[in-house]
């Protein structure tokens, strides 16, 4: 699908489908998601540019990413998407920003770029210039990063909390609710590093992105605008660090749960090993006694059967007893 976005009379037009050459030349912005073949070959055609294909978005080298063609700038990065949803990912979208217009190929839709097409929408002025268009779209994608990070640091938060009560024995809850309880937390905090490394993903993406065009002595990018690029710069670096911060603290407290678990594991495990001492002894009595020799004089002792289960009793009281003083119970 293709989607152009234009000012005229100090609104914003909003086309989609395929337009004329002409209409296209005097687009600001070309969304296309998911183009087919008809609708990438008559963008090119009318801004003389190659679109690169889904193959070729998805290289992973810095010169296949970054790199630049006449006056057109080609940015390429891996964006999150889909957390709402809880089916979170990364993709590749790549920008190619000319001197008079701004393309994007995508194969999803980030919600951040959802909200920035409403916001076109009601603002013009984001859609003046093709560079402008670019960086407010950035804008939109940090500020959608920074919510992320802050709803997945309370999430992380209320699991660090669940923990770390069940592990004091507050939680007053059965054991098999309780290990329900252990597994969930285990899950969000495997979630949390999961969205946190794809949101670092991101930024660090941006902040590539960010610097090449800083540095890129490049009609497209016009000189207001280089202060945004600093500012927007700073902006991600502070979040990378803080995603960073956020990637270790899950790590420590995913380390700090597991250790829990093995507590109460080694906990099940002490008292299965007791009660298998414990009632070694009394096996052996009641071994020894159902040998069936001829001579073994307790065979015949009228009260031999009762003395032969004391024995056994006893023999198992004891072993508990030691290990009880030993402070092993």
């Amino acid at each position: 699908m293709i989607t152009t976005y234009s000012v005229q009379d100090g609104r914003t037009l909003r086309q989609e489908g395929i337009p004329g050459i002409e209409a296209l030349r005097g687009a600001v912005w070309i969304d296309l998601l998911s183009p087919s073949l008809e609708e990438g070959r008559a963008v090119e055609a009318a801004l003389a540019l190659e679109i690169p294909t889904r193959e070729e978005m998805q290289e992973i080298e810095s010169s296949s990413r970054l790199y630049k063609e006449d006056e057109a700038l080609f940015l390429t990065a891996n964006f999150l998407y889909g957390v709402d949803e809880g089916e979170y990912g990364s993709t590749a979208i790549t920008f190619v920003l000319a001197s008079t217009t701004l393309v994007t190929i995508r194969y999803v839709t980030p919600k951040a770029f959802a909200i920035f097409a409403n916001r076109v929408q009601k603002t013009p002025s984001l859609v003046a210039s093709p560079d402008g268009v670019m960086l407010h779209l950035f804008e939109q994608v940090v500020d959608r990063l920074a919510d992320v990070l802050e709803r997945v640091g309370s999430d992380m938060d209320r699991a660090s909390k669940q923990a770390f009560r069940n592990a004091r024995g507050t939680s007053k809850v059965k054991v098999k609710a309780r290990d329900a309880e252990m597994k969930d937390v285990l899950i969000a905090l495997g979630e949390v590093g999961e969205v946190t490394s794809r949101a670092n993903e991101t930024l660090l993406g941006l902040t590539r992105i960010l610097t090449y065009v800083g540095a890129e002595k490049s009609m497209a990018v016009r000189k207001e605008n280089r202060a945004t690029i600093k500012s927007l710069l700073r902006d991600v670096r502070s979040l990378v660090e803080h995603a960073a911060f956020m990637n270790n603290k899950a790590n420590f407290l995913l380390d700090a749960v597991l250790g829990i678990i093995n507590i109460d594991q080694n906990g099940i495990i002490k008292t299965f090993t007791v009660a298998s001492v414990a009632l070694m002894p009394p096996t052996l009595v009641a071994s020894i006694y159902g040998m069936n020799f001829d001579a073994m004089p307790e065979l015949h002792l009228s009260f031999g059967y009762p003395l032969a289960l004391l024995v056994m009793v006893v023999s198992a009281l004891l072993p508990i007893a030691y290990f009880k003083r030993k402070g092993w119970l």
